[in-house]
């Protein structure tokens, strides 16, 4: 399979308020070429944590064929469902927390997994706003989605 790196940060002004999200998809083919691809997307009102997962799913979802893919994000509510295995217990008792407290944003989450499915993913924590290049980067394309123009609906959020 495959190995792919997926870098990713999310973005919301005034949470809620318009928001964005920055991935960067890498891959190094059988003779040493590295790929790279960006992308970002921008809405006009949603939530830095639905912008998280919006990152990771977009970059997951842009992938054709199965990988093992190594995610990289500085949000730990992605991170941790995966990490803790908390994910296991929400869908098992019905997108509901050990807290006995609905699941936020369970549509995200769902699709979140379906994007998974064909793939081998791994989750790492890396500190925001601490040089990382590749999560710098993504927060530049995230922030510079929600400050865009031609911002679209987050159905989840705004419907």
């Amino acid at each position: 399979m495959m190995q792919v790196e997926l870098y990713s940060d999310g973005s919301s002004r005034h949470n809620p308020g318009p928001g964005g999200f920055g991935t960067i998809l890498r891959y190094t083919d059988p003779t040493g070429q590295r790929h790279e691809k960006e992308l970002s997307r921008g809405y006009r009102r949603t939530t830095n944590n639905r912008m998280e997962l919006m990152g990771v799913i977009t970059g997951l979802e842009a992938l054709k064929r199965p990988c093992t893919v190594d995610v990289y994000t500085d949000s730990q509510y992605v991170v941790n469902p995966f990490k803790q295995n908390w994910i296991r217990g929400w869908v098992k008792r019905g997108w509901v927390n050990s807290k006995k407290e609905p699941v936020k944003n369970p549509d995200l989450w769902k699709r979140l997994l379906k994007a998974m499915e064909p793939h081998d993913v791994t989750y790492h924590w890396v500190r925001g706003h601490n040089g990382h290049p590749e999560n710098e980067r993504c927060d530049t394309l995230a922030t510079t989605a929600a400050d865009g123009t031609g911002l679209i609906e987050d159905a989840g959020f705004e419907g």
